[in-house]
């Protein structure tokens, strides 16, 4: 199976089917009131404005890009999602791989497409949900504190890499598509966070960074990084 059929072709994410109907039939109702109710029609033409905004933002939000990522994946760590790199540094691995990882954080804002996708190419060890508190996504303790999603994944290479959705402050929903034994690749949506989040991914130490604090990410297309 090539890479291409591999791909789950979707313009606008299957998550946010109900939040957009739902959202289009509020605000219908909400401006007919406003049109009807009000002599002036300059309350309906400002809310017309704002809400023509609010739902261009919503469908932004659940937009679901295809995206092919062009170069050799071998070795190779793709960014997750887009958003804004907040965190690179070392650190102590507790939970899953009881090590010392390079740990780097993408913050998803509200304005950034929130499809995830797999950042290696390899199969899906472990797959792991606990709740959480909900505090603001780009806090260091969010990592370990927040409702989030473990996938560990181990590369053609044996390297096995930890990708973690956290739900952000307003965020209460993780969607994750991985399940244990499967092969993943990059190319392919890992899952989906609703409003606001970030995600993690922690690497050996003896990994190349390739990205800087403060950088904007596309997701399935920048290279945050090269395994040794």
């Amino acid at each position: 199976m090539n890479r291409i059929n591999r791909l789950k072709k979707i313009r606008l994410h299957r998550e946010g089917t109900g939040a957009l109907v739902i959202s289009a039939i509020f605000l219908v109702i909400l401006n007919s009131l406003v049109f009807h109710l009000f002599a002036t029609k300059i309350p309906f033409y400002i809310l017309a404005v704002g809400s023509v905004i609010v739902y261009g933002l919503m469908i932004n939000f659940f937009q679901c890009p295809v995206r092919l990522f062009e170069e050799d994946t071998e070795k190779t760590v793709v960014a997750p999602a887009d958003g804004r790199v907040v965190v690179i540094q070392e650190v102590e691995e507790t939970e899953y791989l009881h090590e010392r990882r390079i740990m780097i954080s993408i913050f998803m804002s509200l304005f950034n497409v929130h499809a995830n996708w797999y950042p290696v190419d390899g199969i899906v060890r472990k797959v792991d949900h606990q709740d959480g508190r909900f505090r603001k996504a780009y806090l260091p303790k969010a990592s370990t504190e927040n409702e989030r999603s473990a996938i560990l994944i181990e590369t053609p290479e044996g390297v096995t890499i930890l990708a973690r959705q956290i739900a952000g402050a307003v965020a209460r929903r993780i969607v994750t598509y991985a399940n244990e034994g499967e092969n993943c690749f990059i190319d392919e949506h890992m899952g989906f966070i609703k409003f606001g989040s970030r995600v993690d991914v922690y690497l050996p130490l003896n990994t190349e960074v390739c990205v800087k604090i403060g950088q904007t990410t596309m997701g399935n297309q920048t290279v945050i990084a090269r395994l040794k």
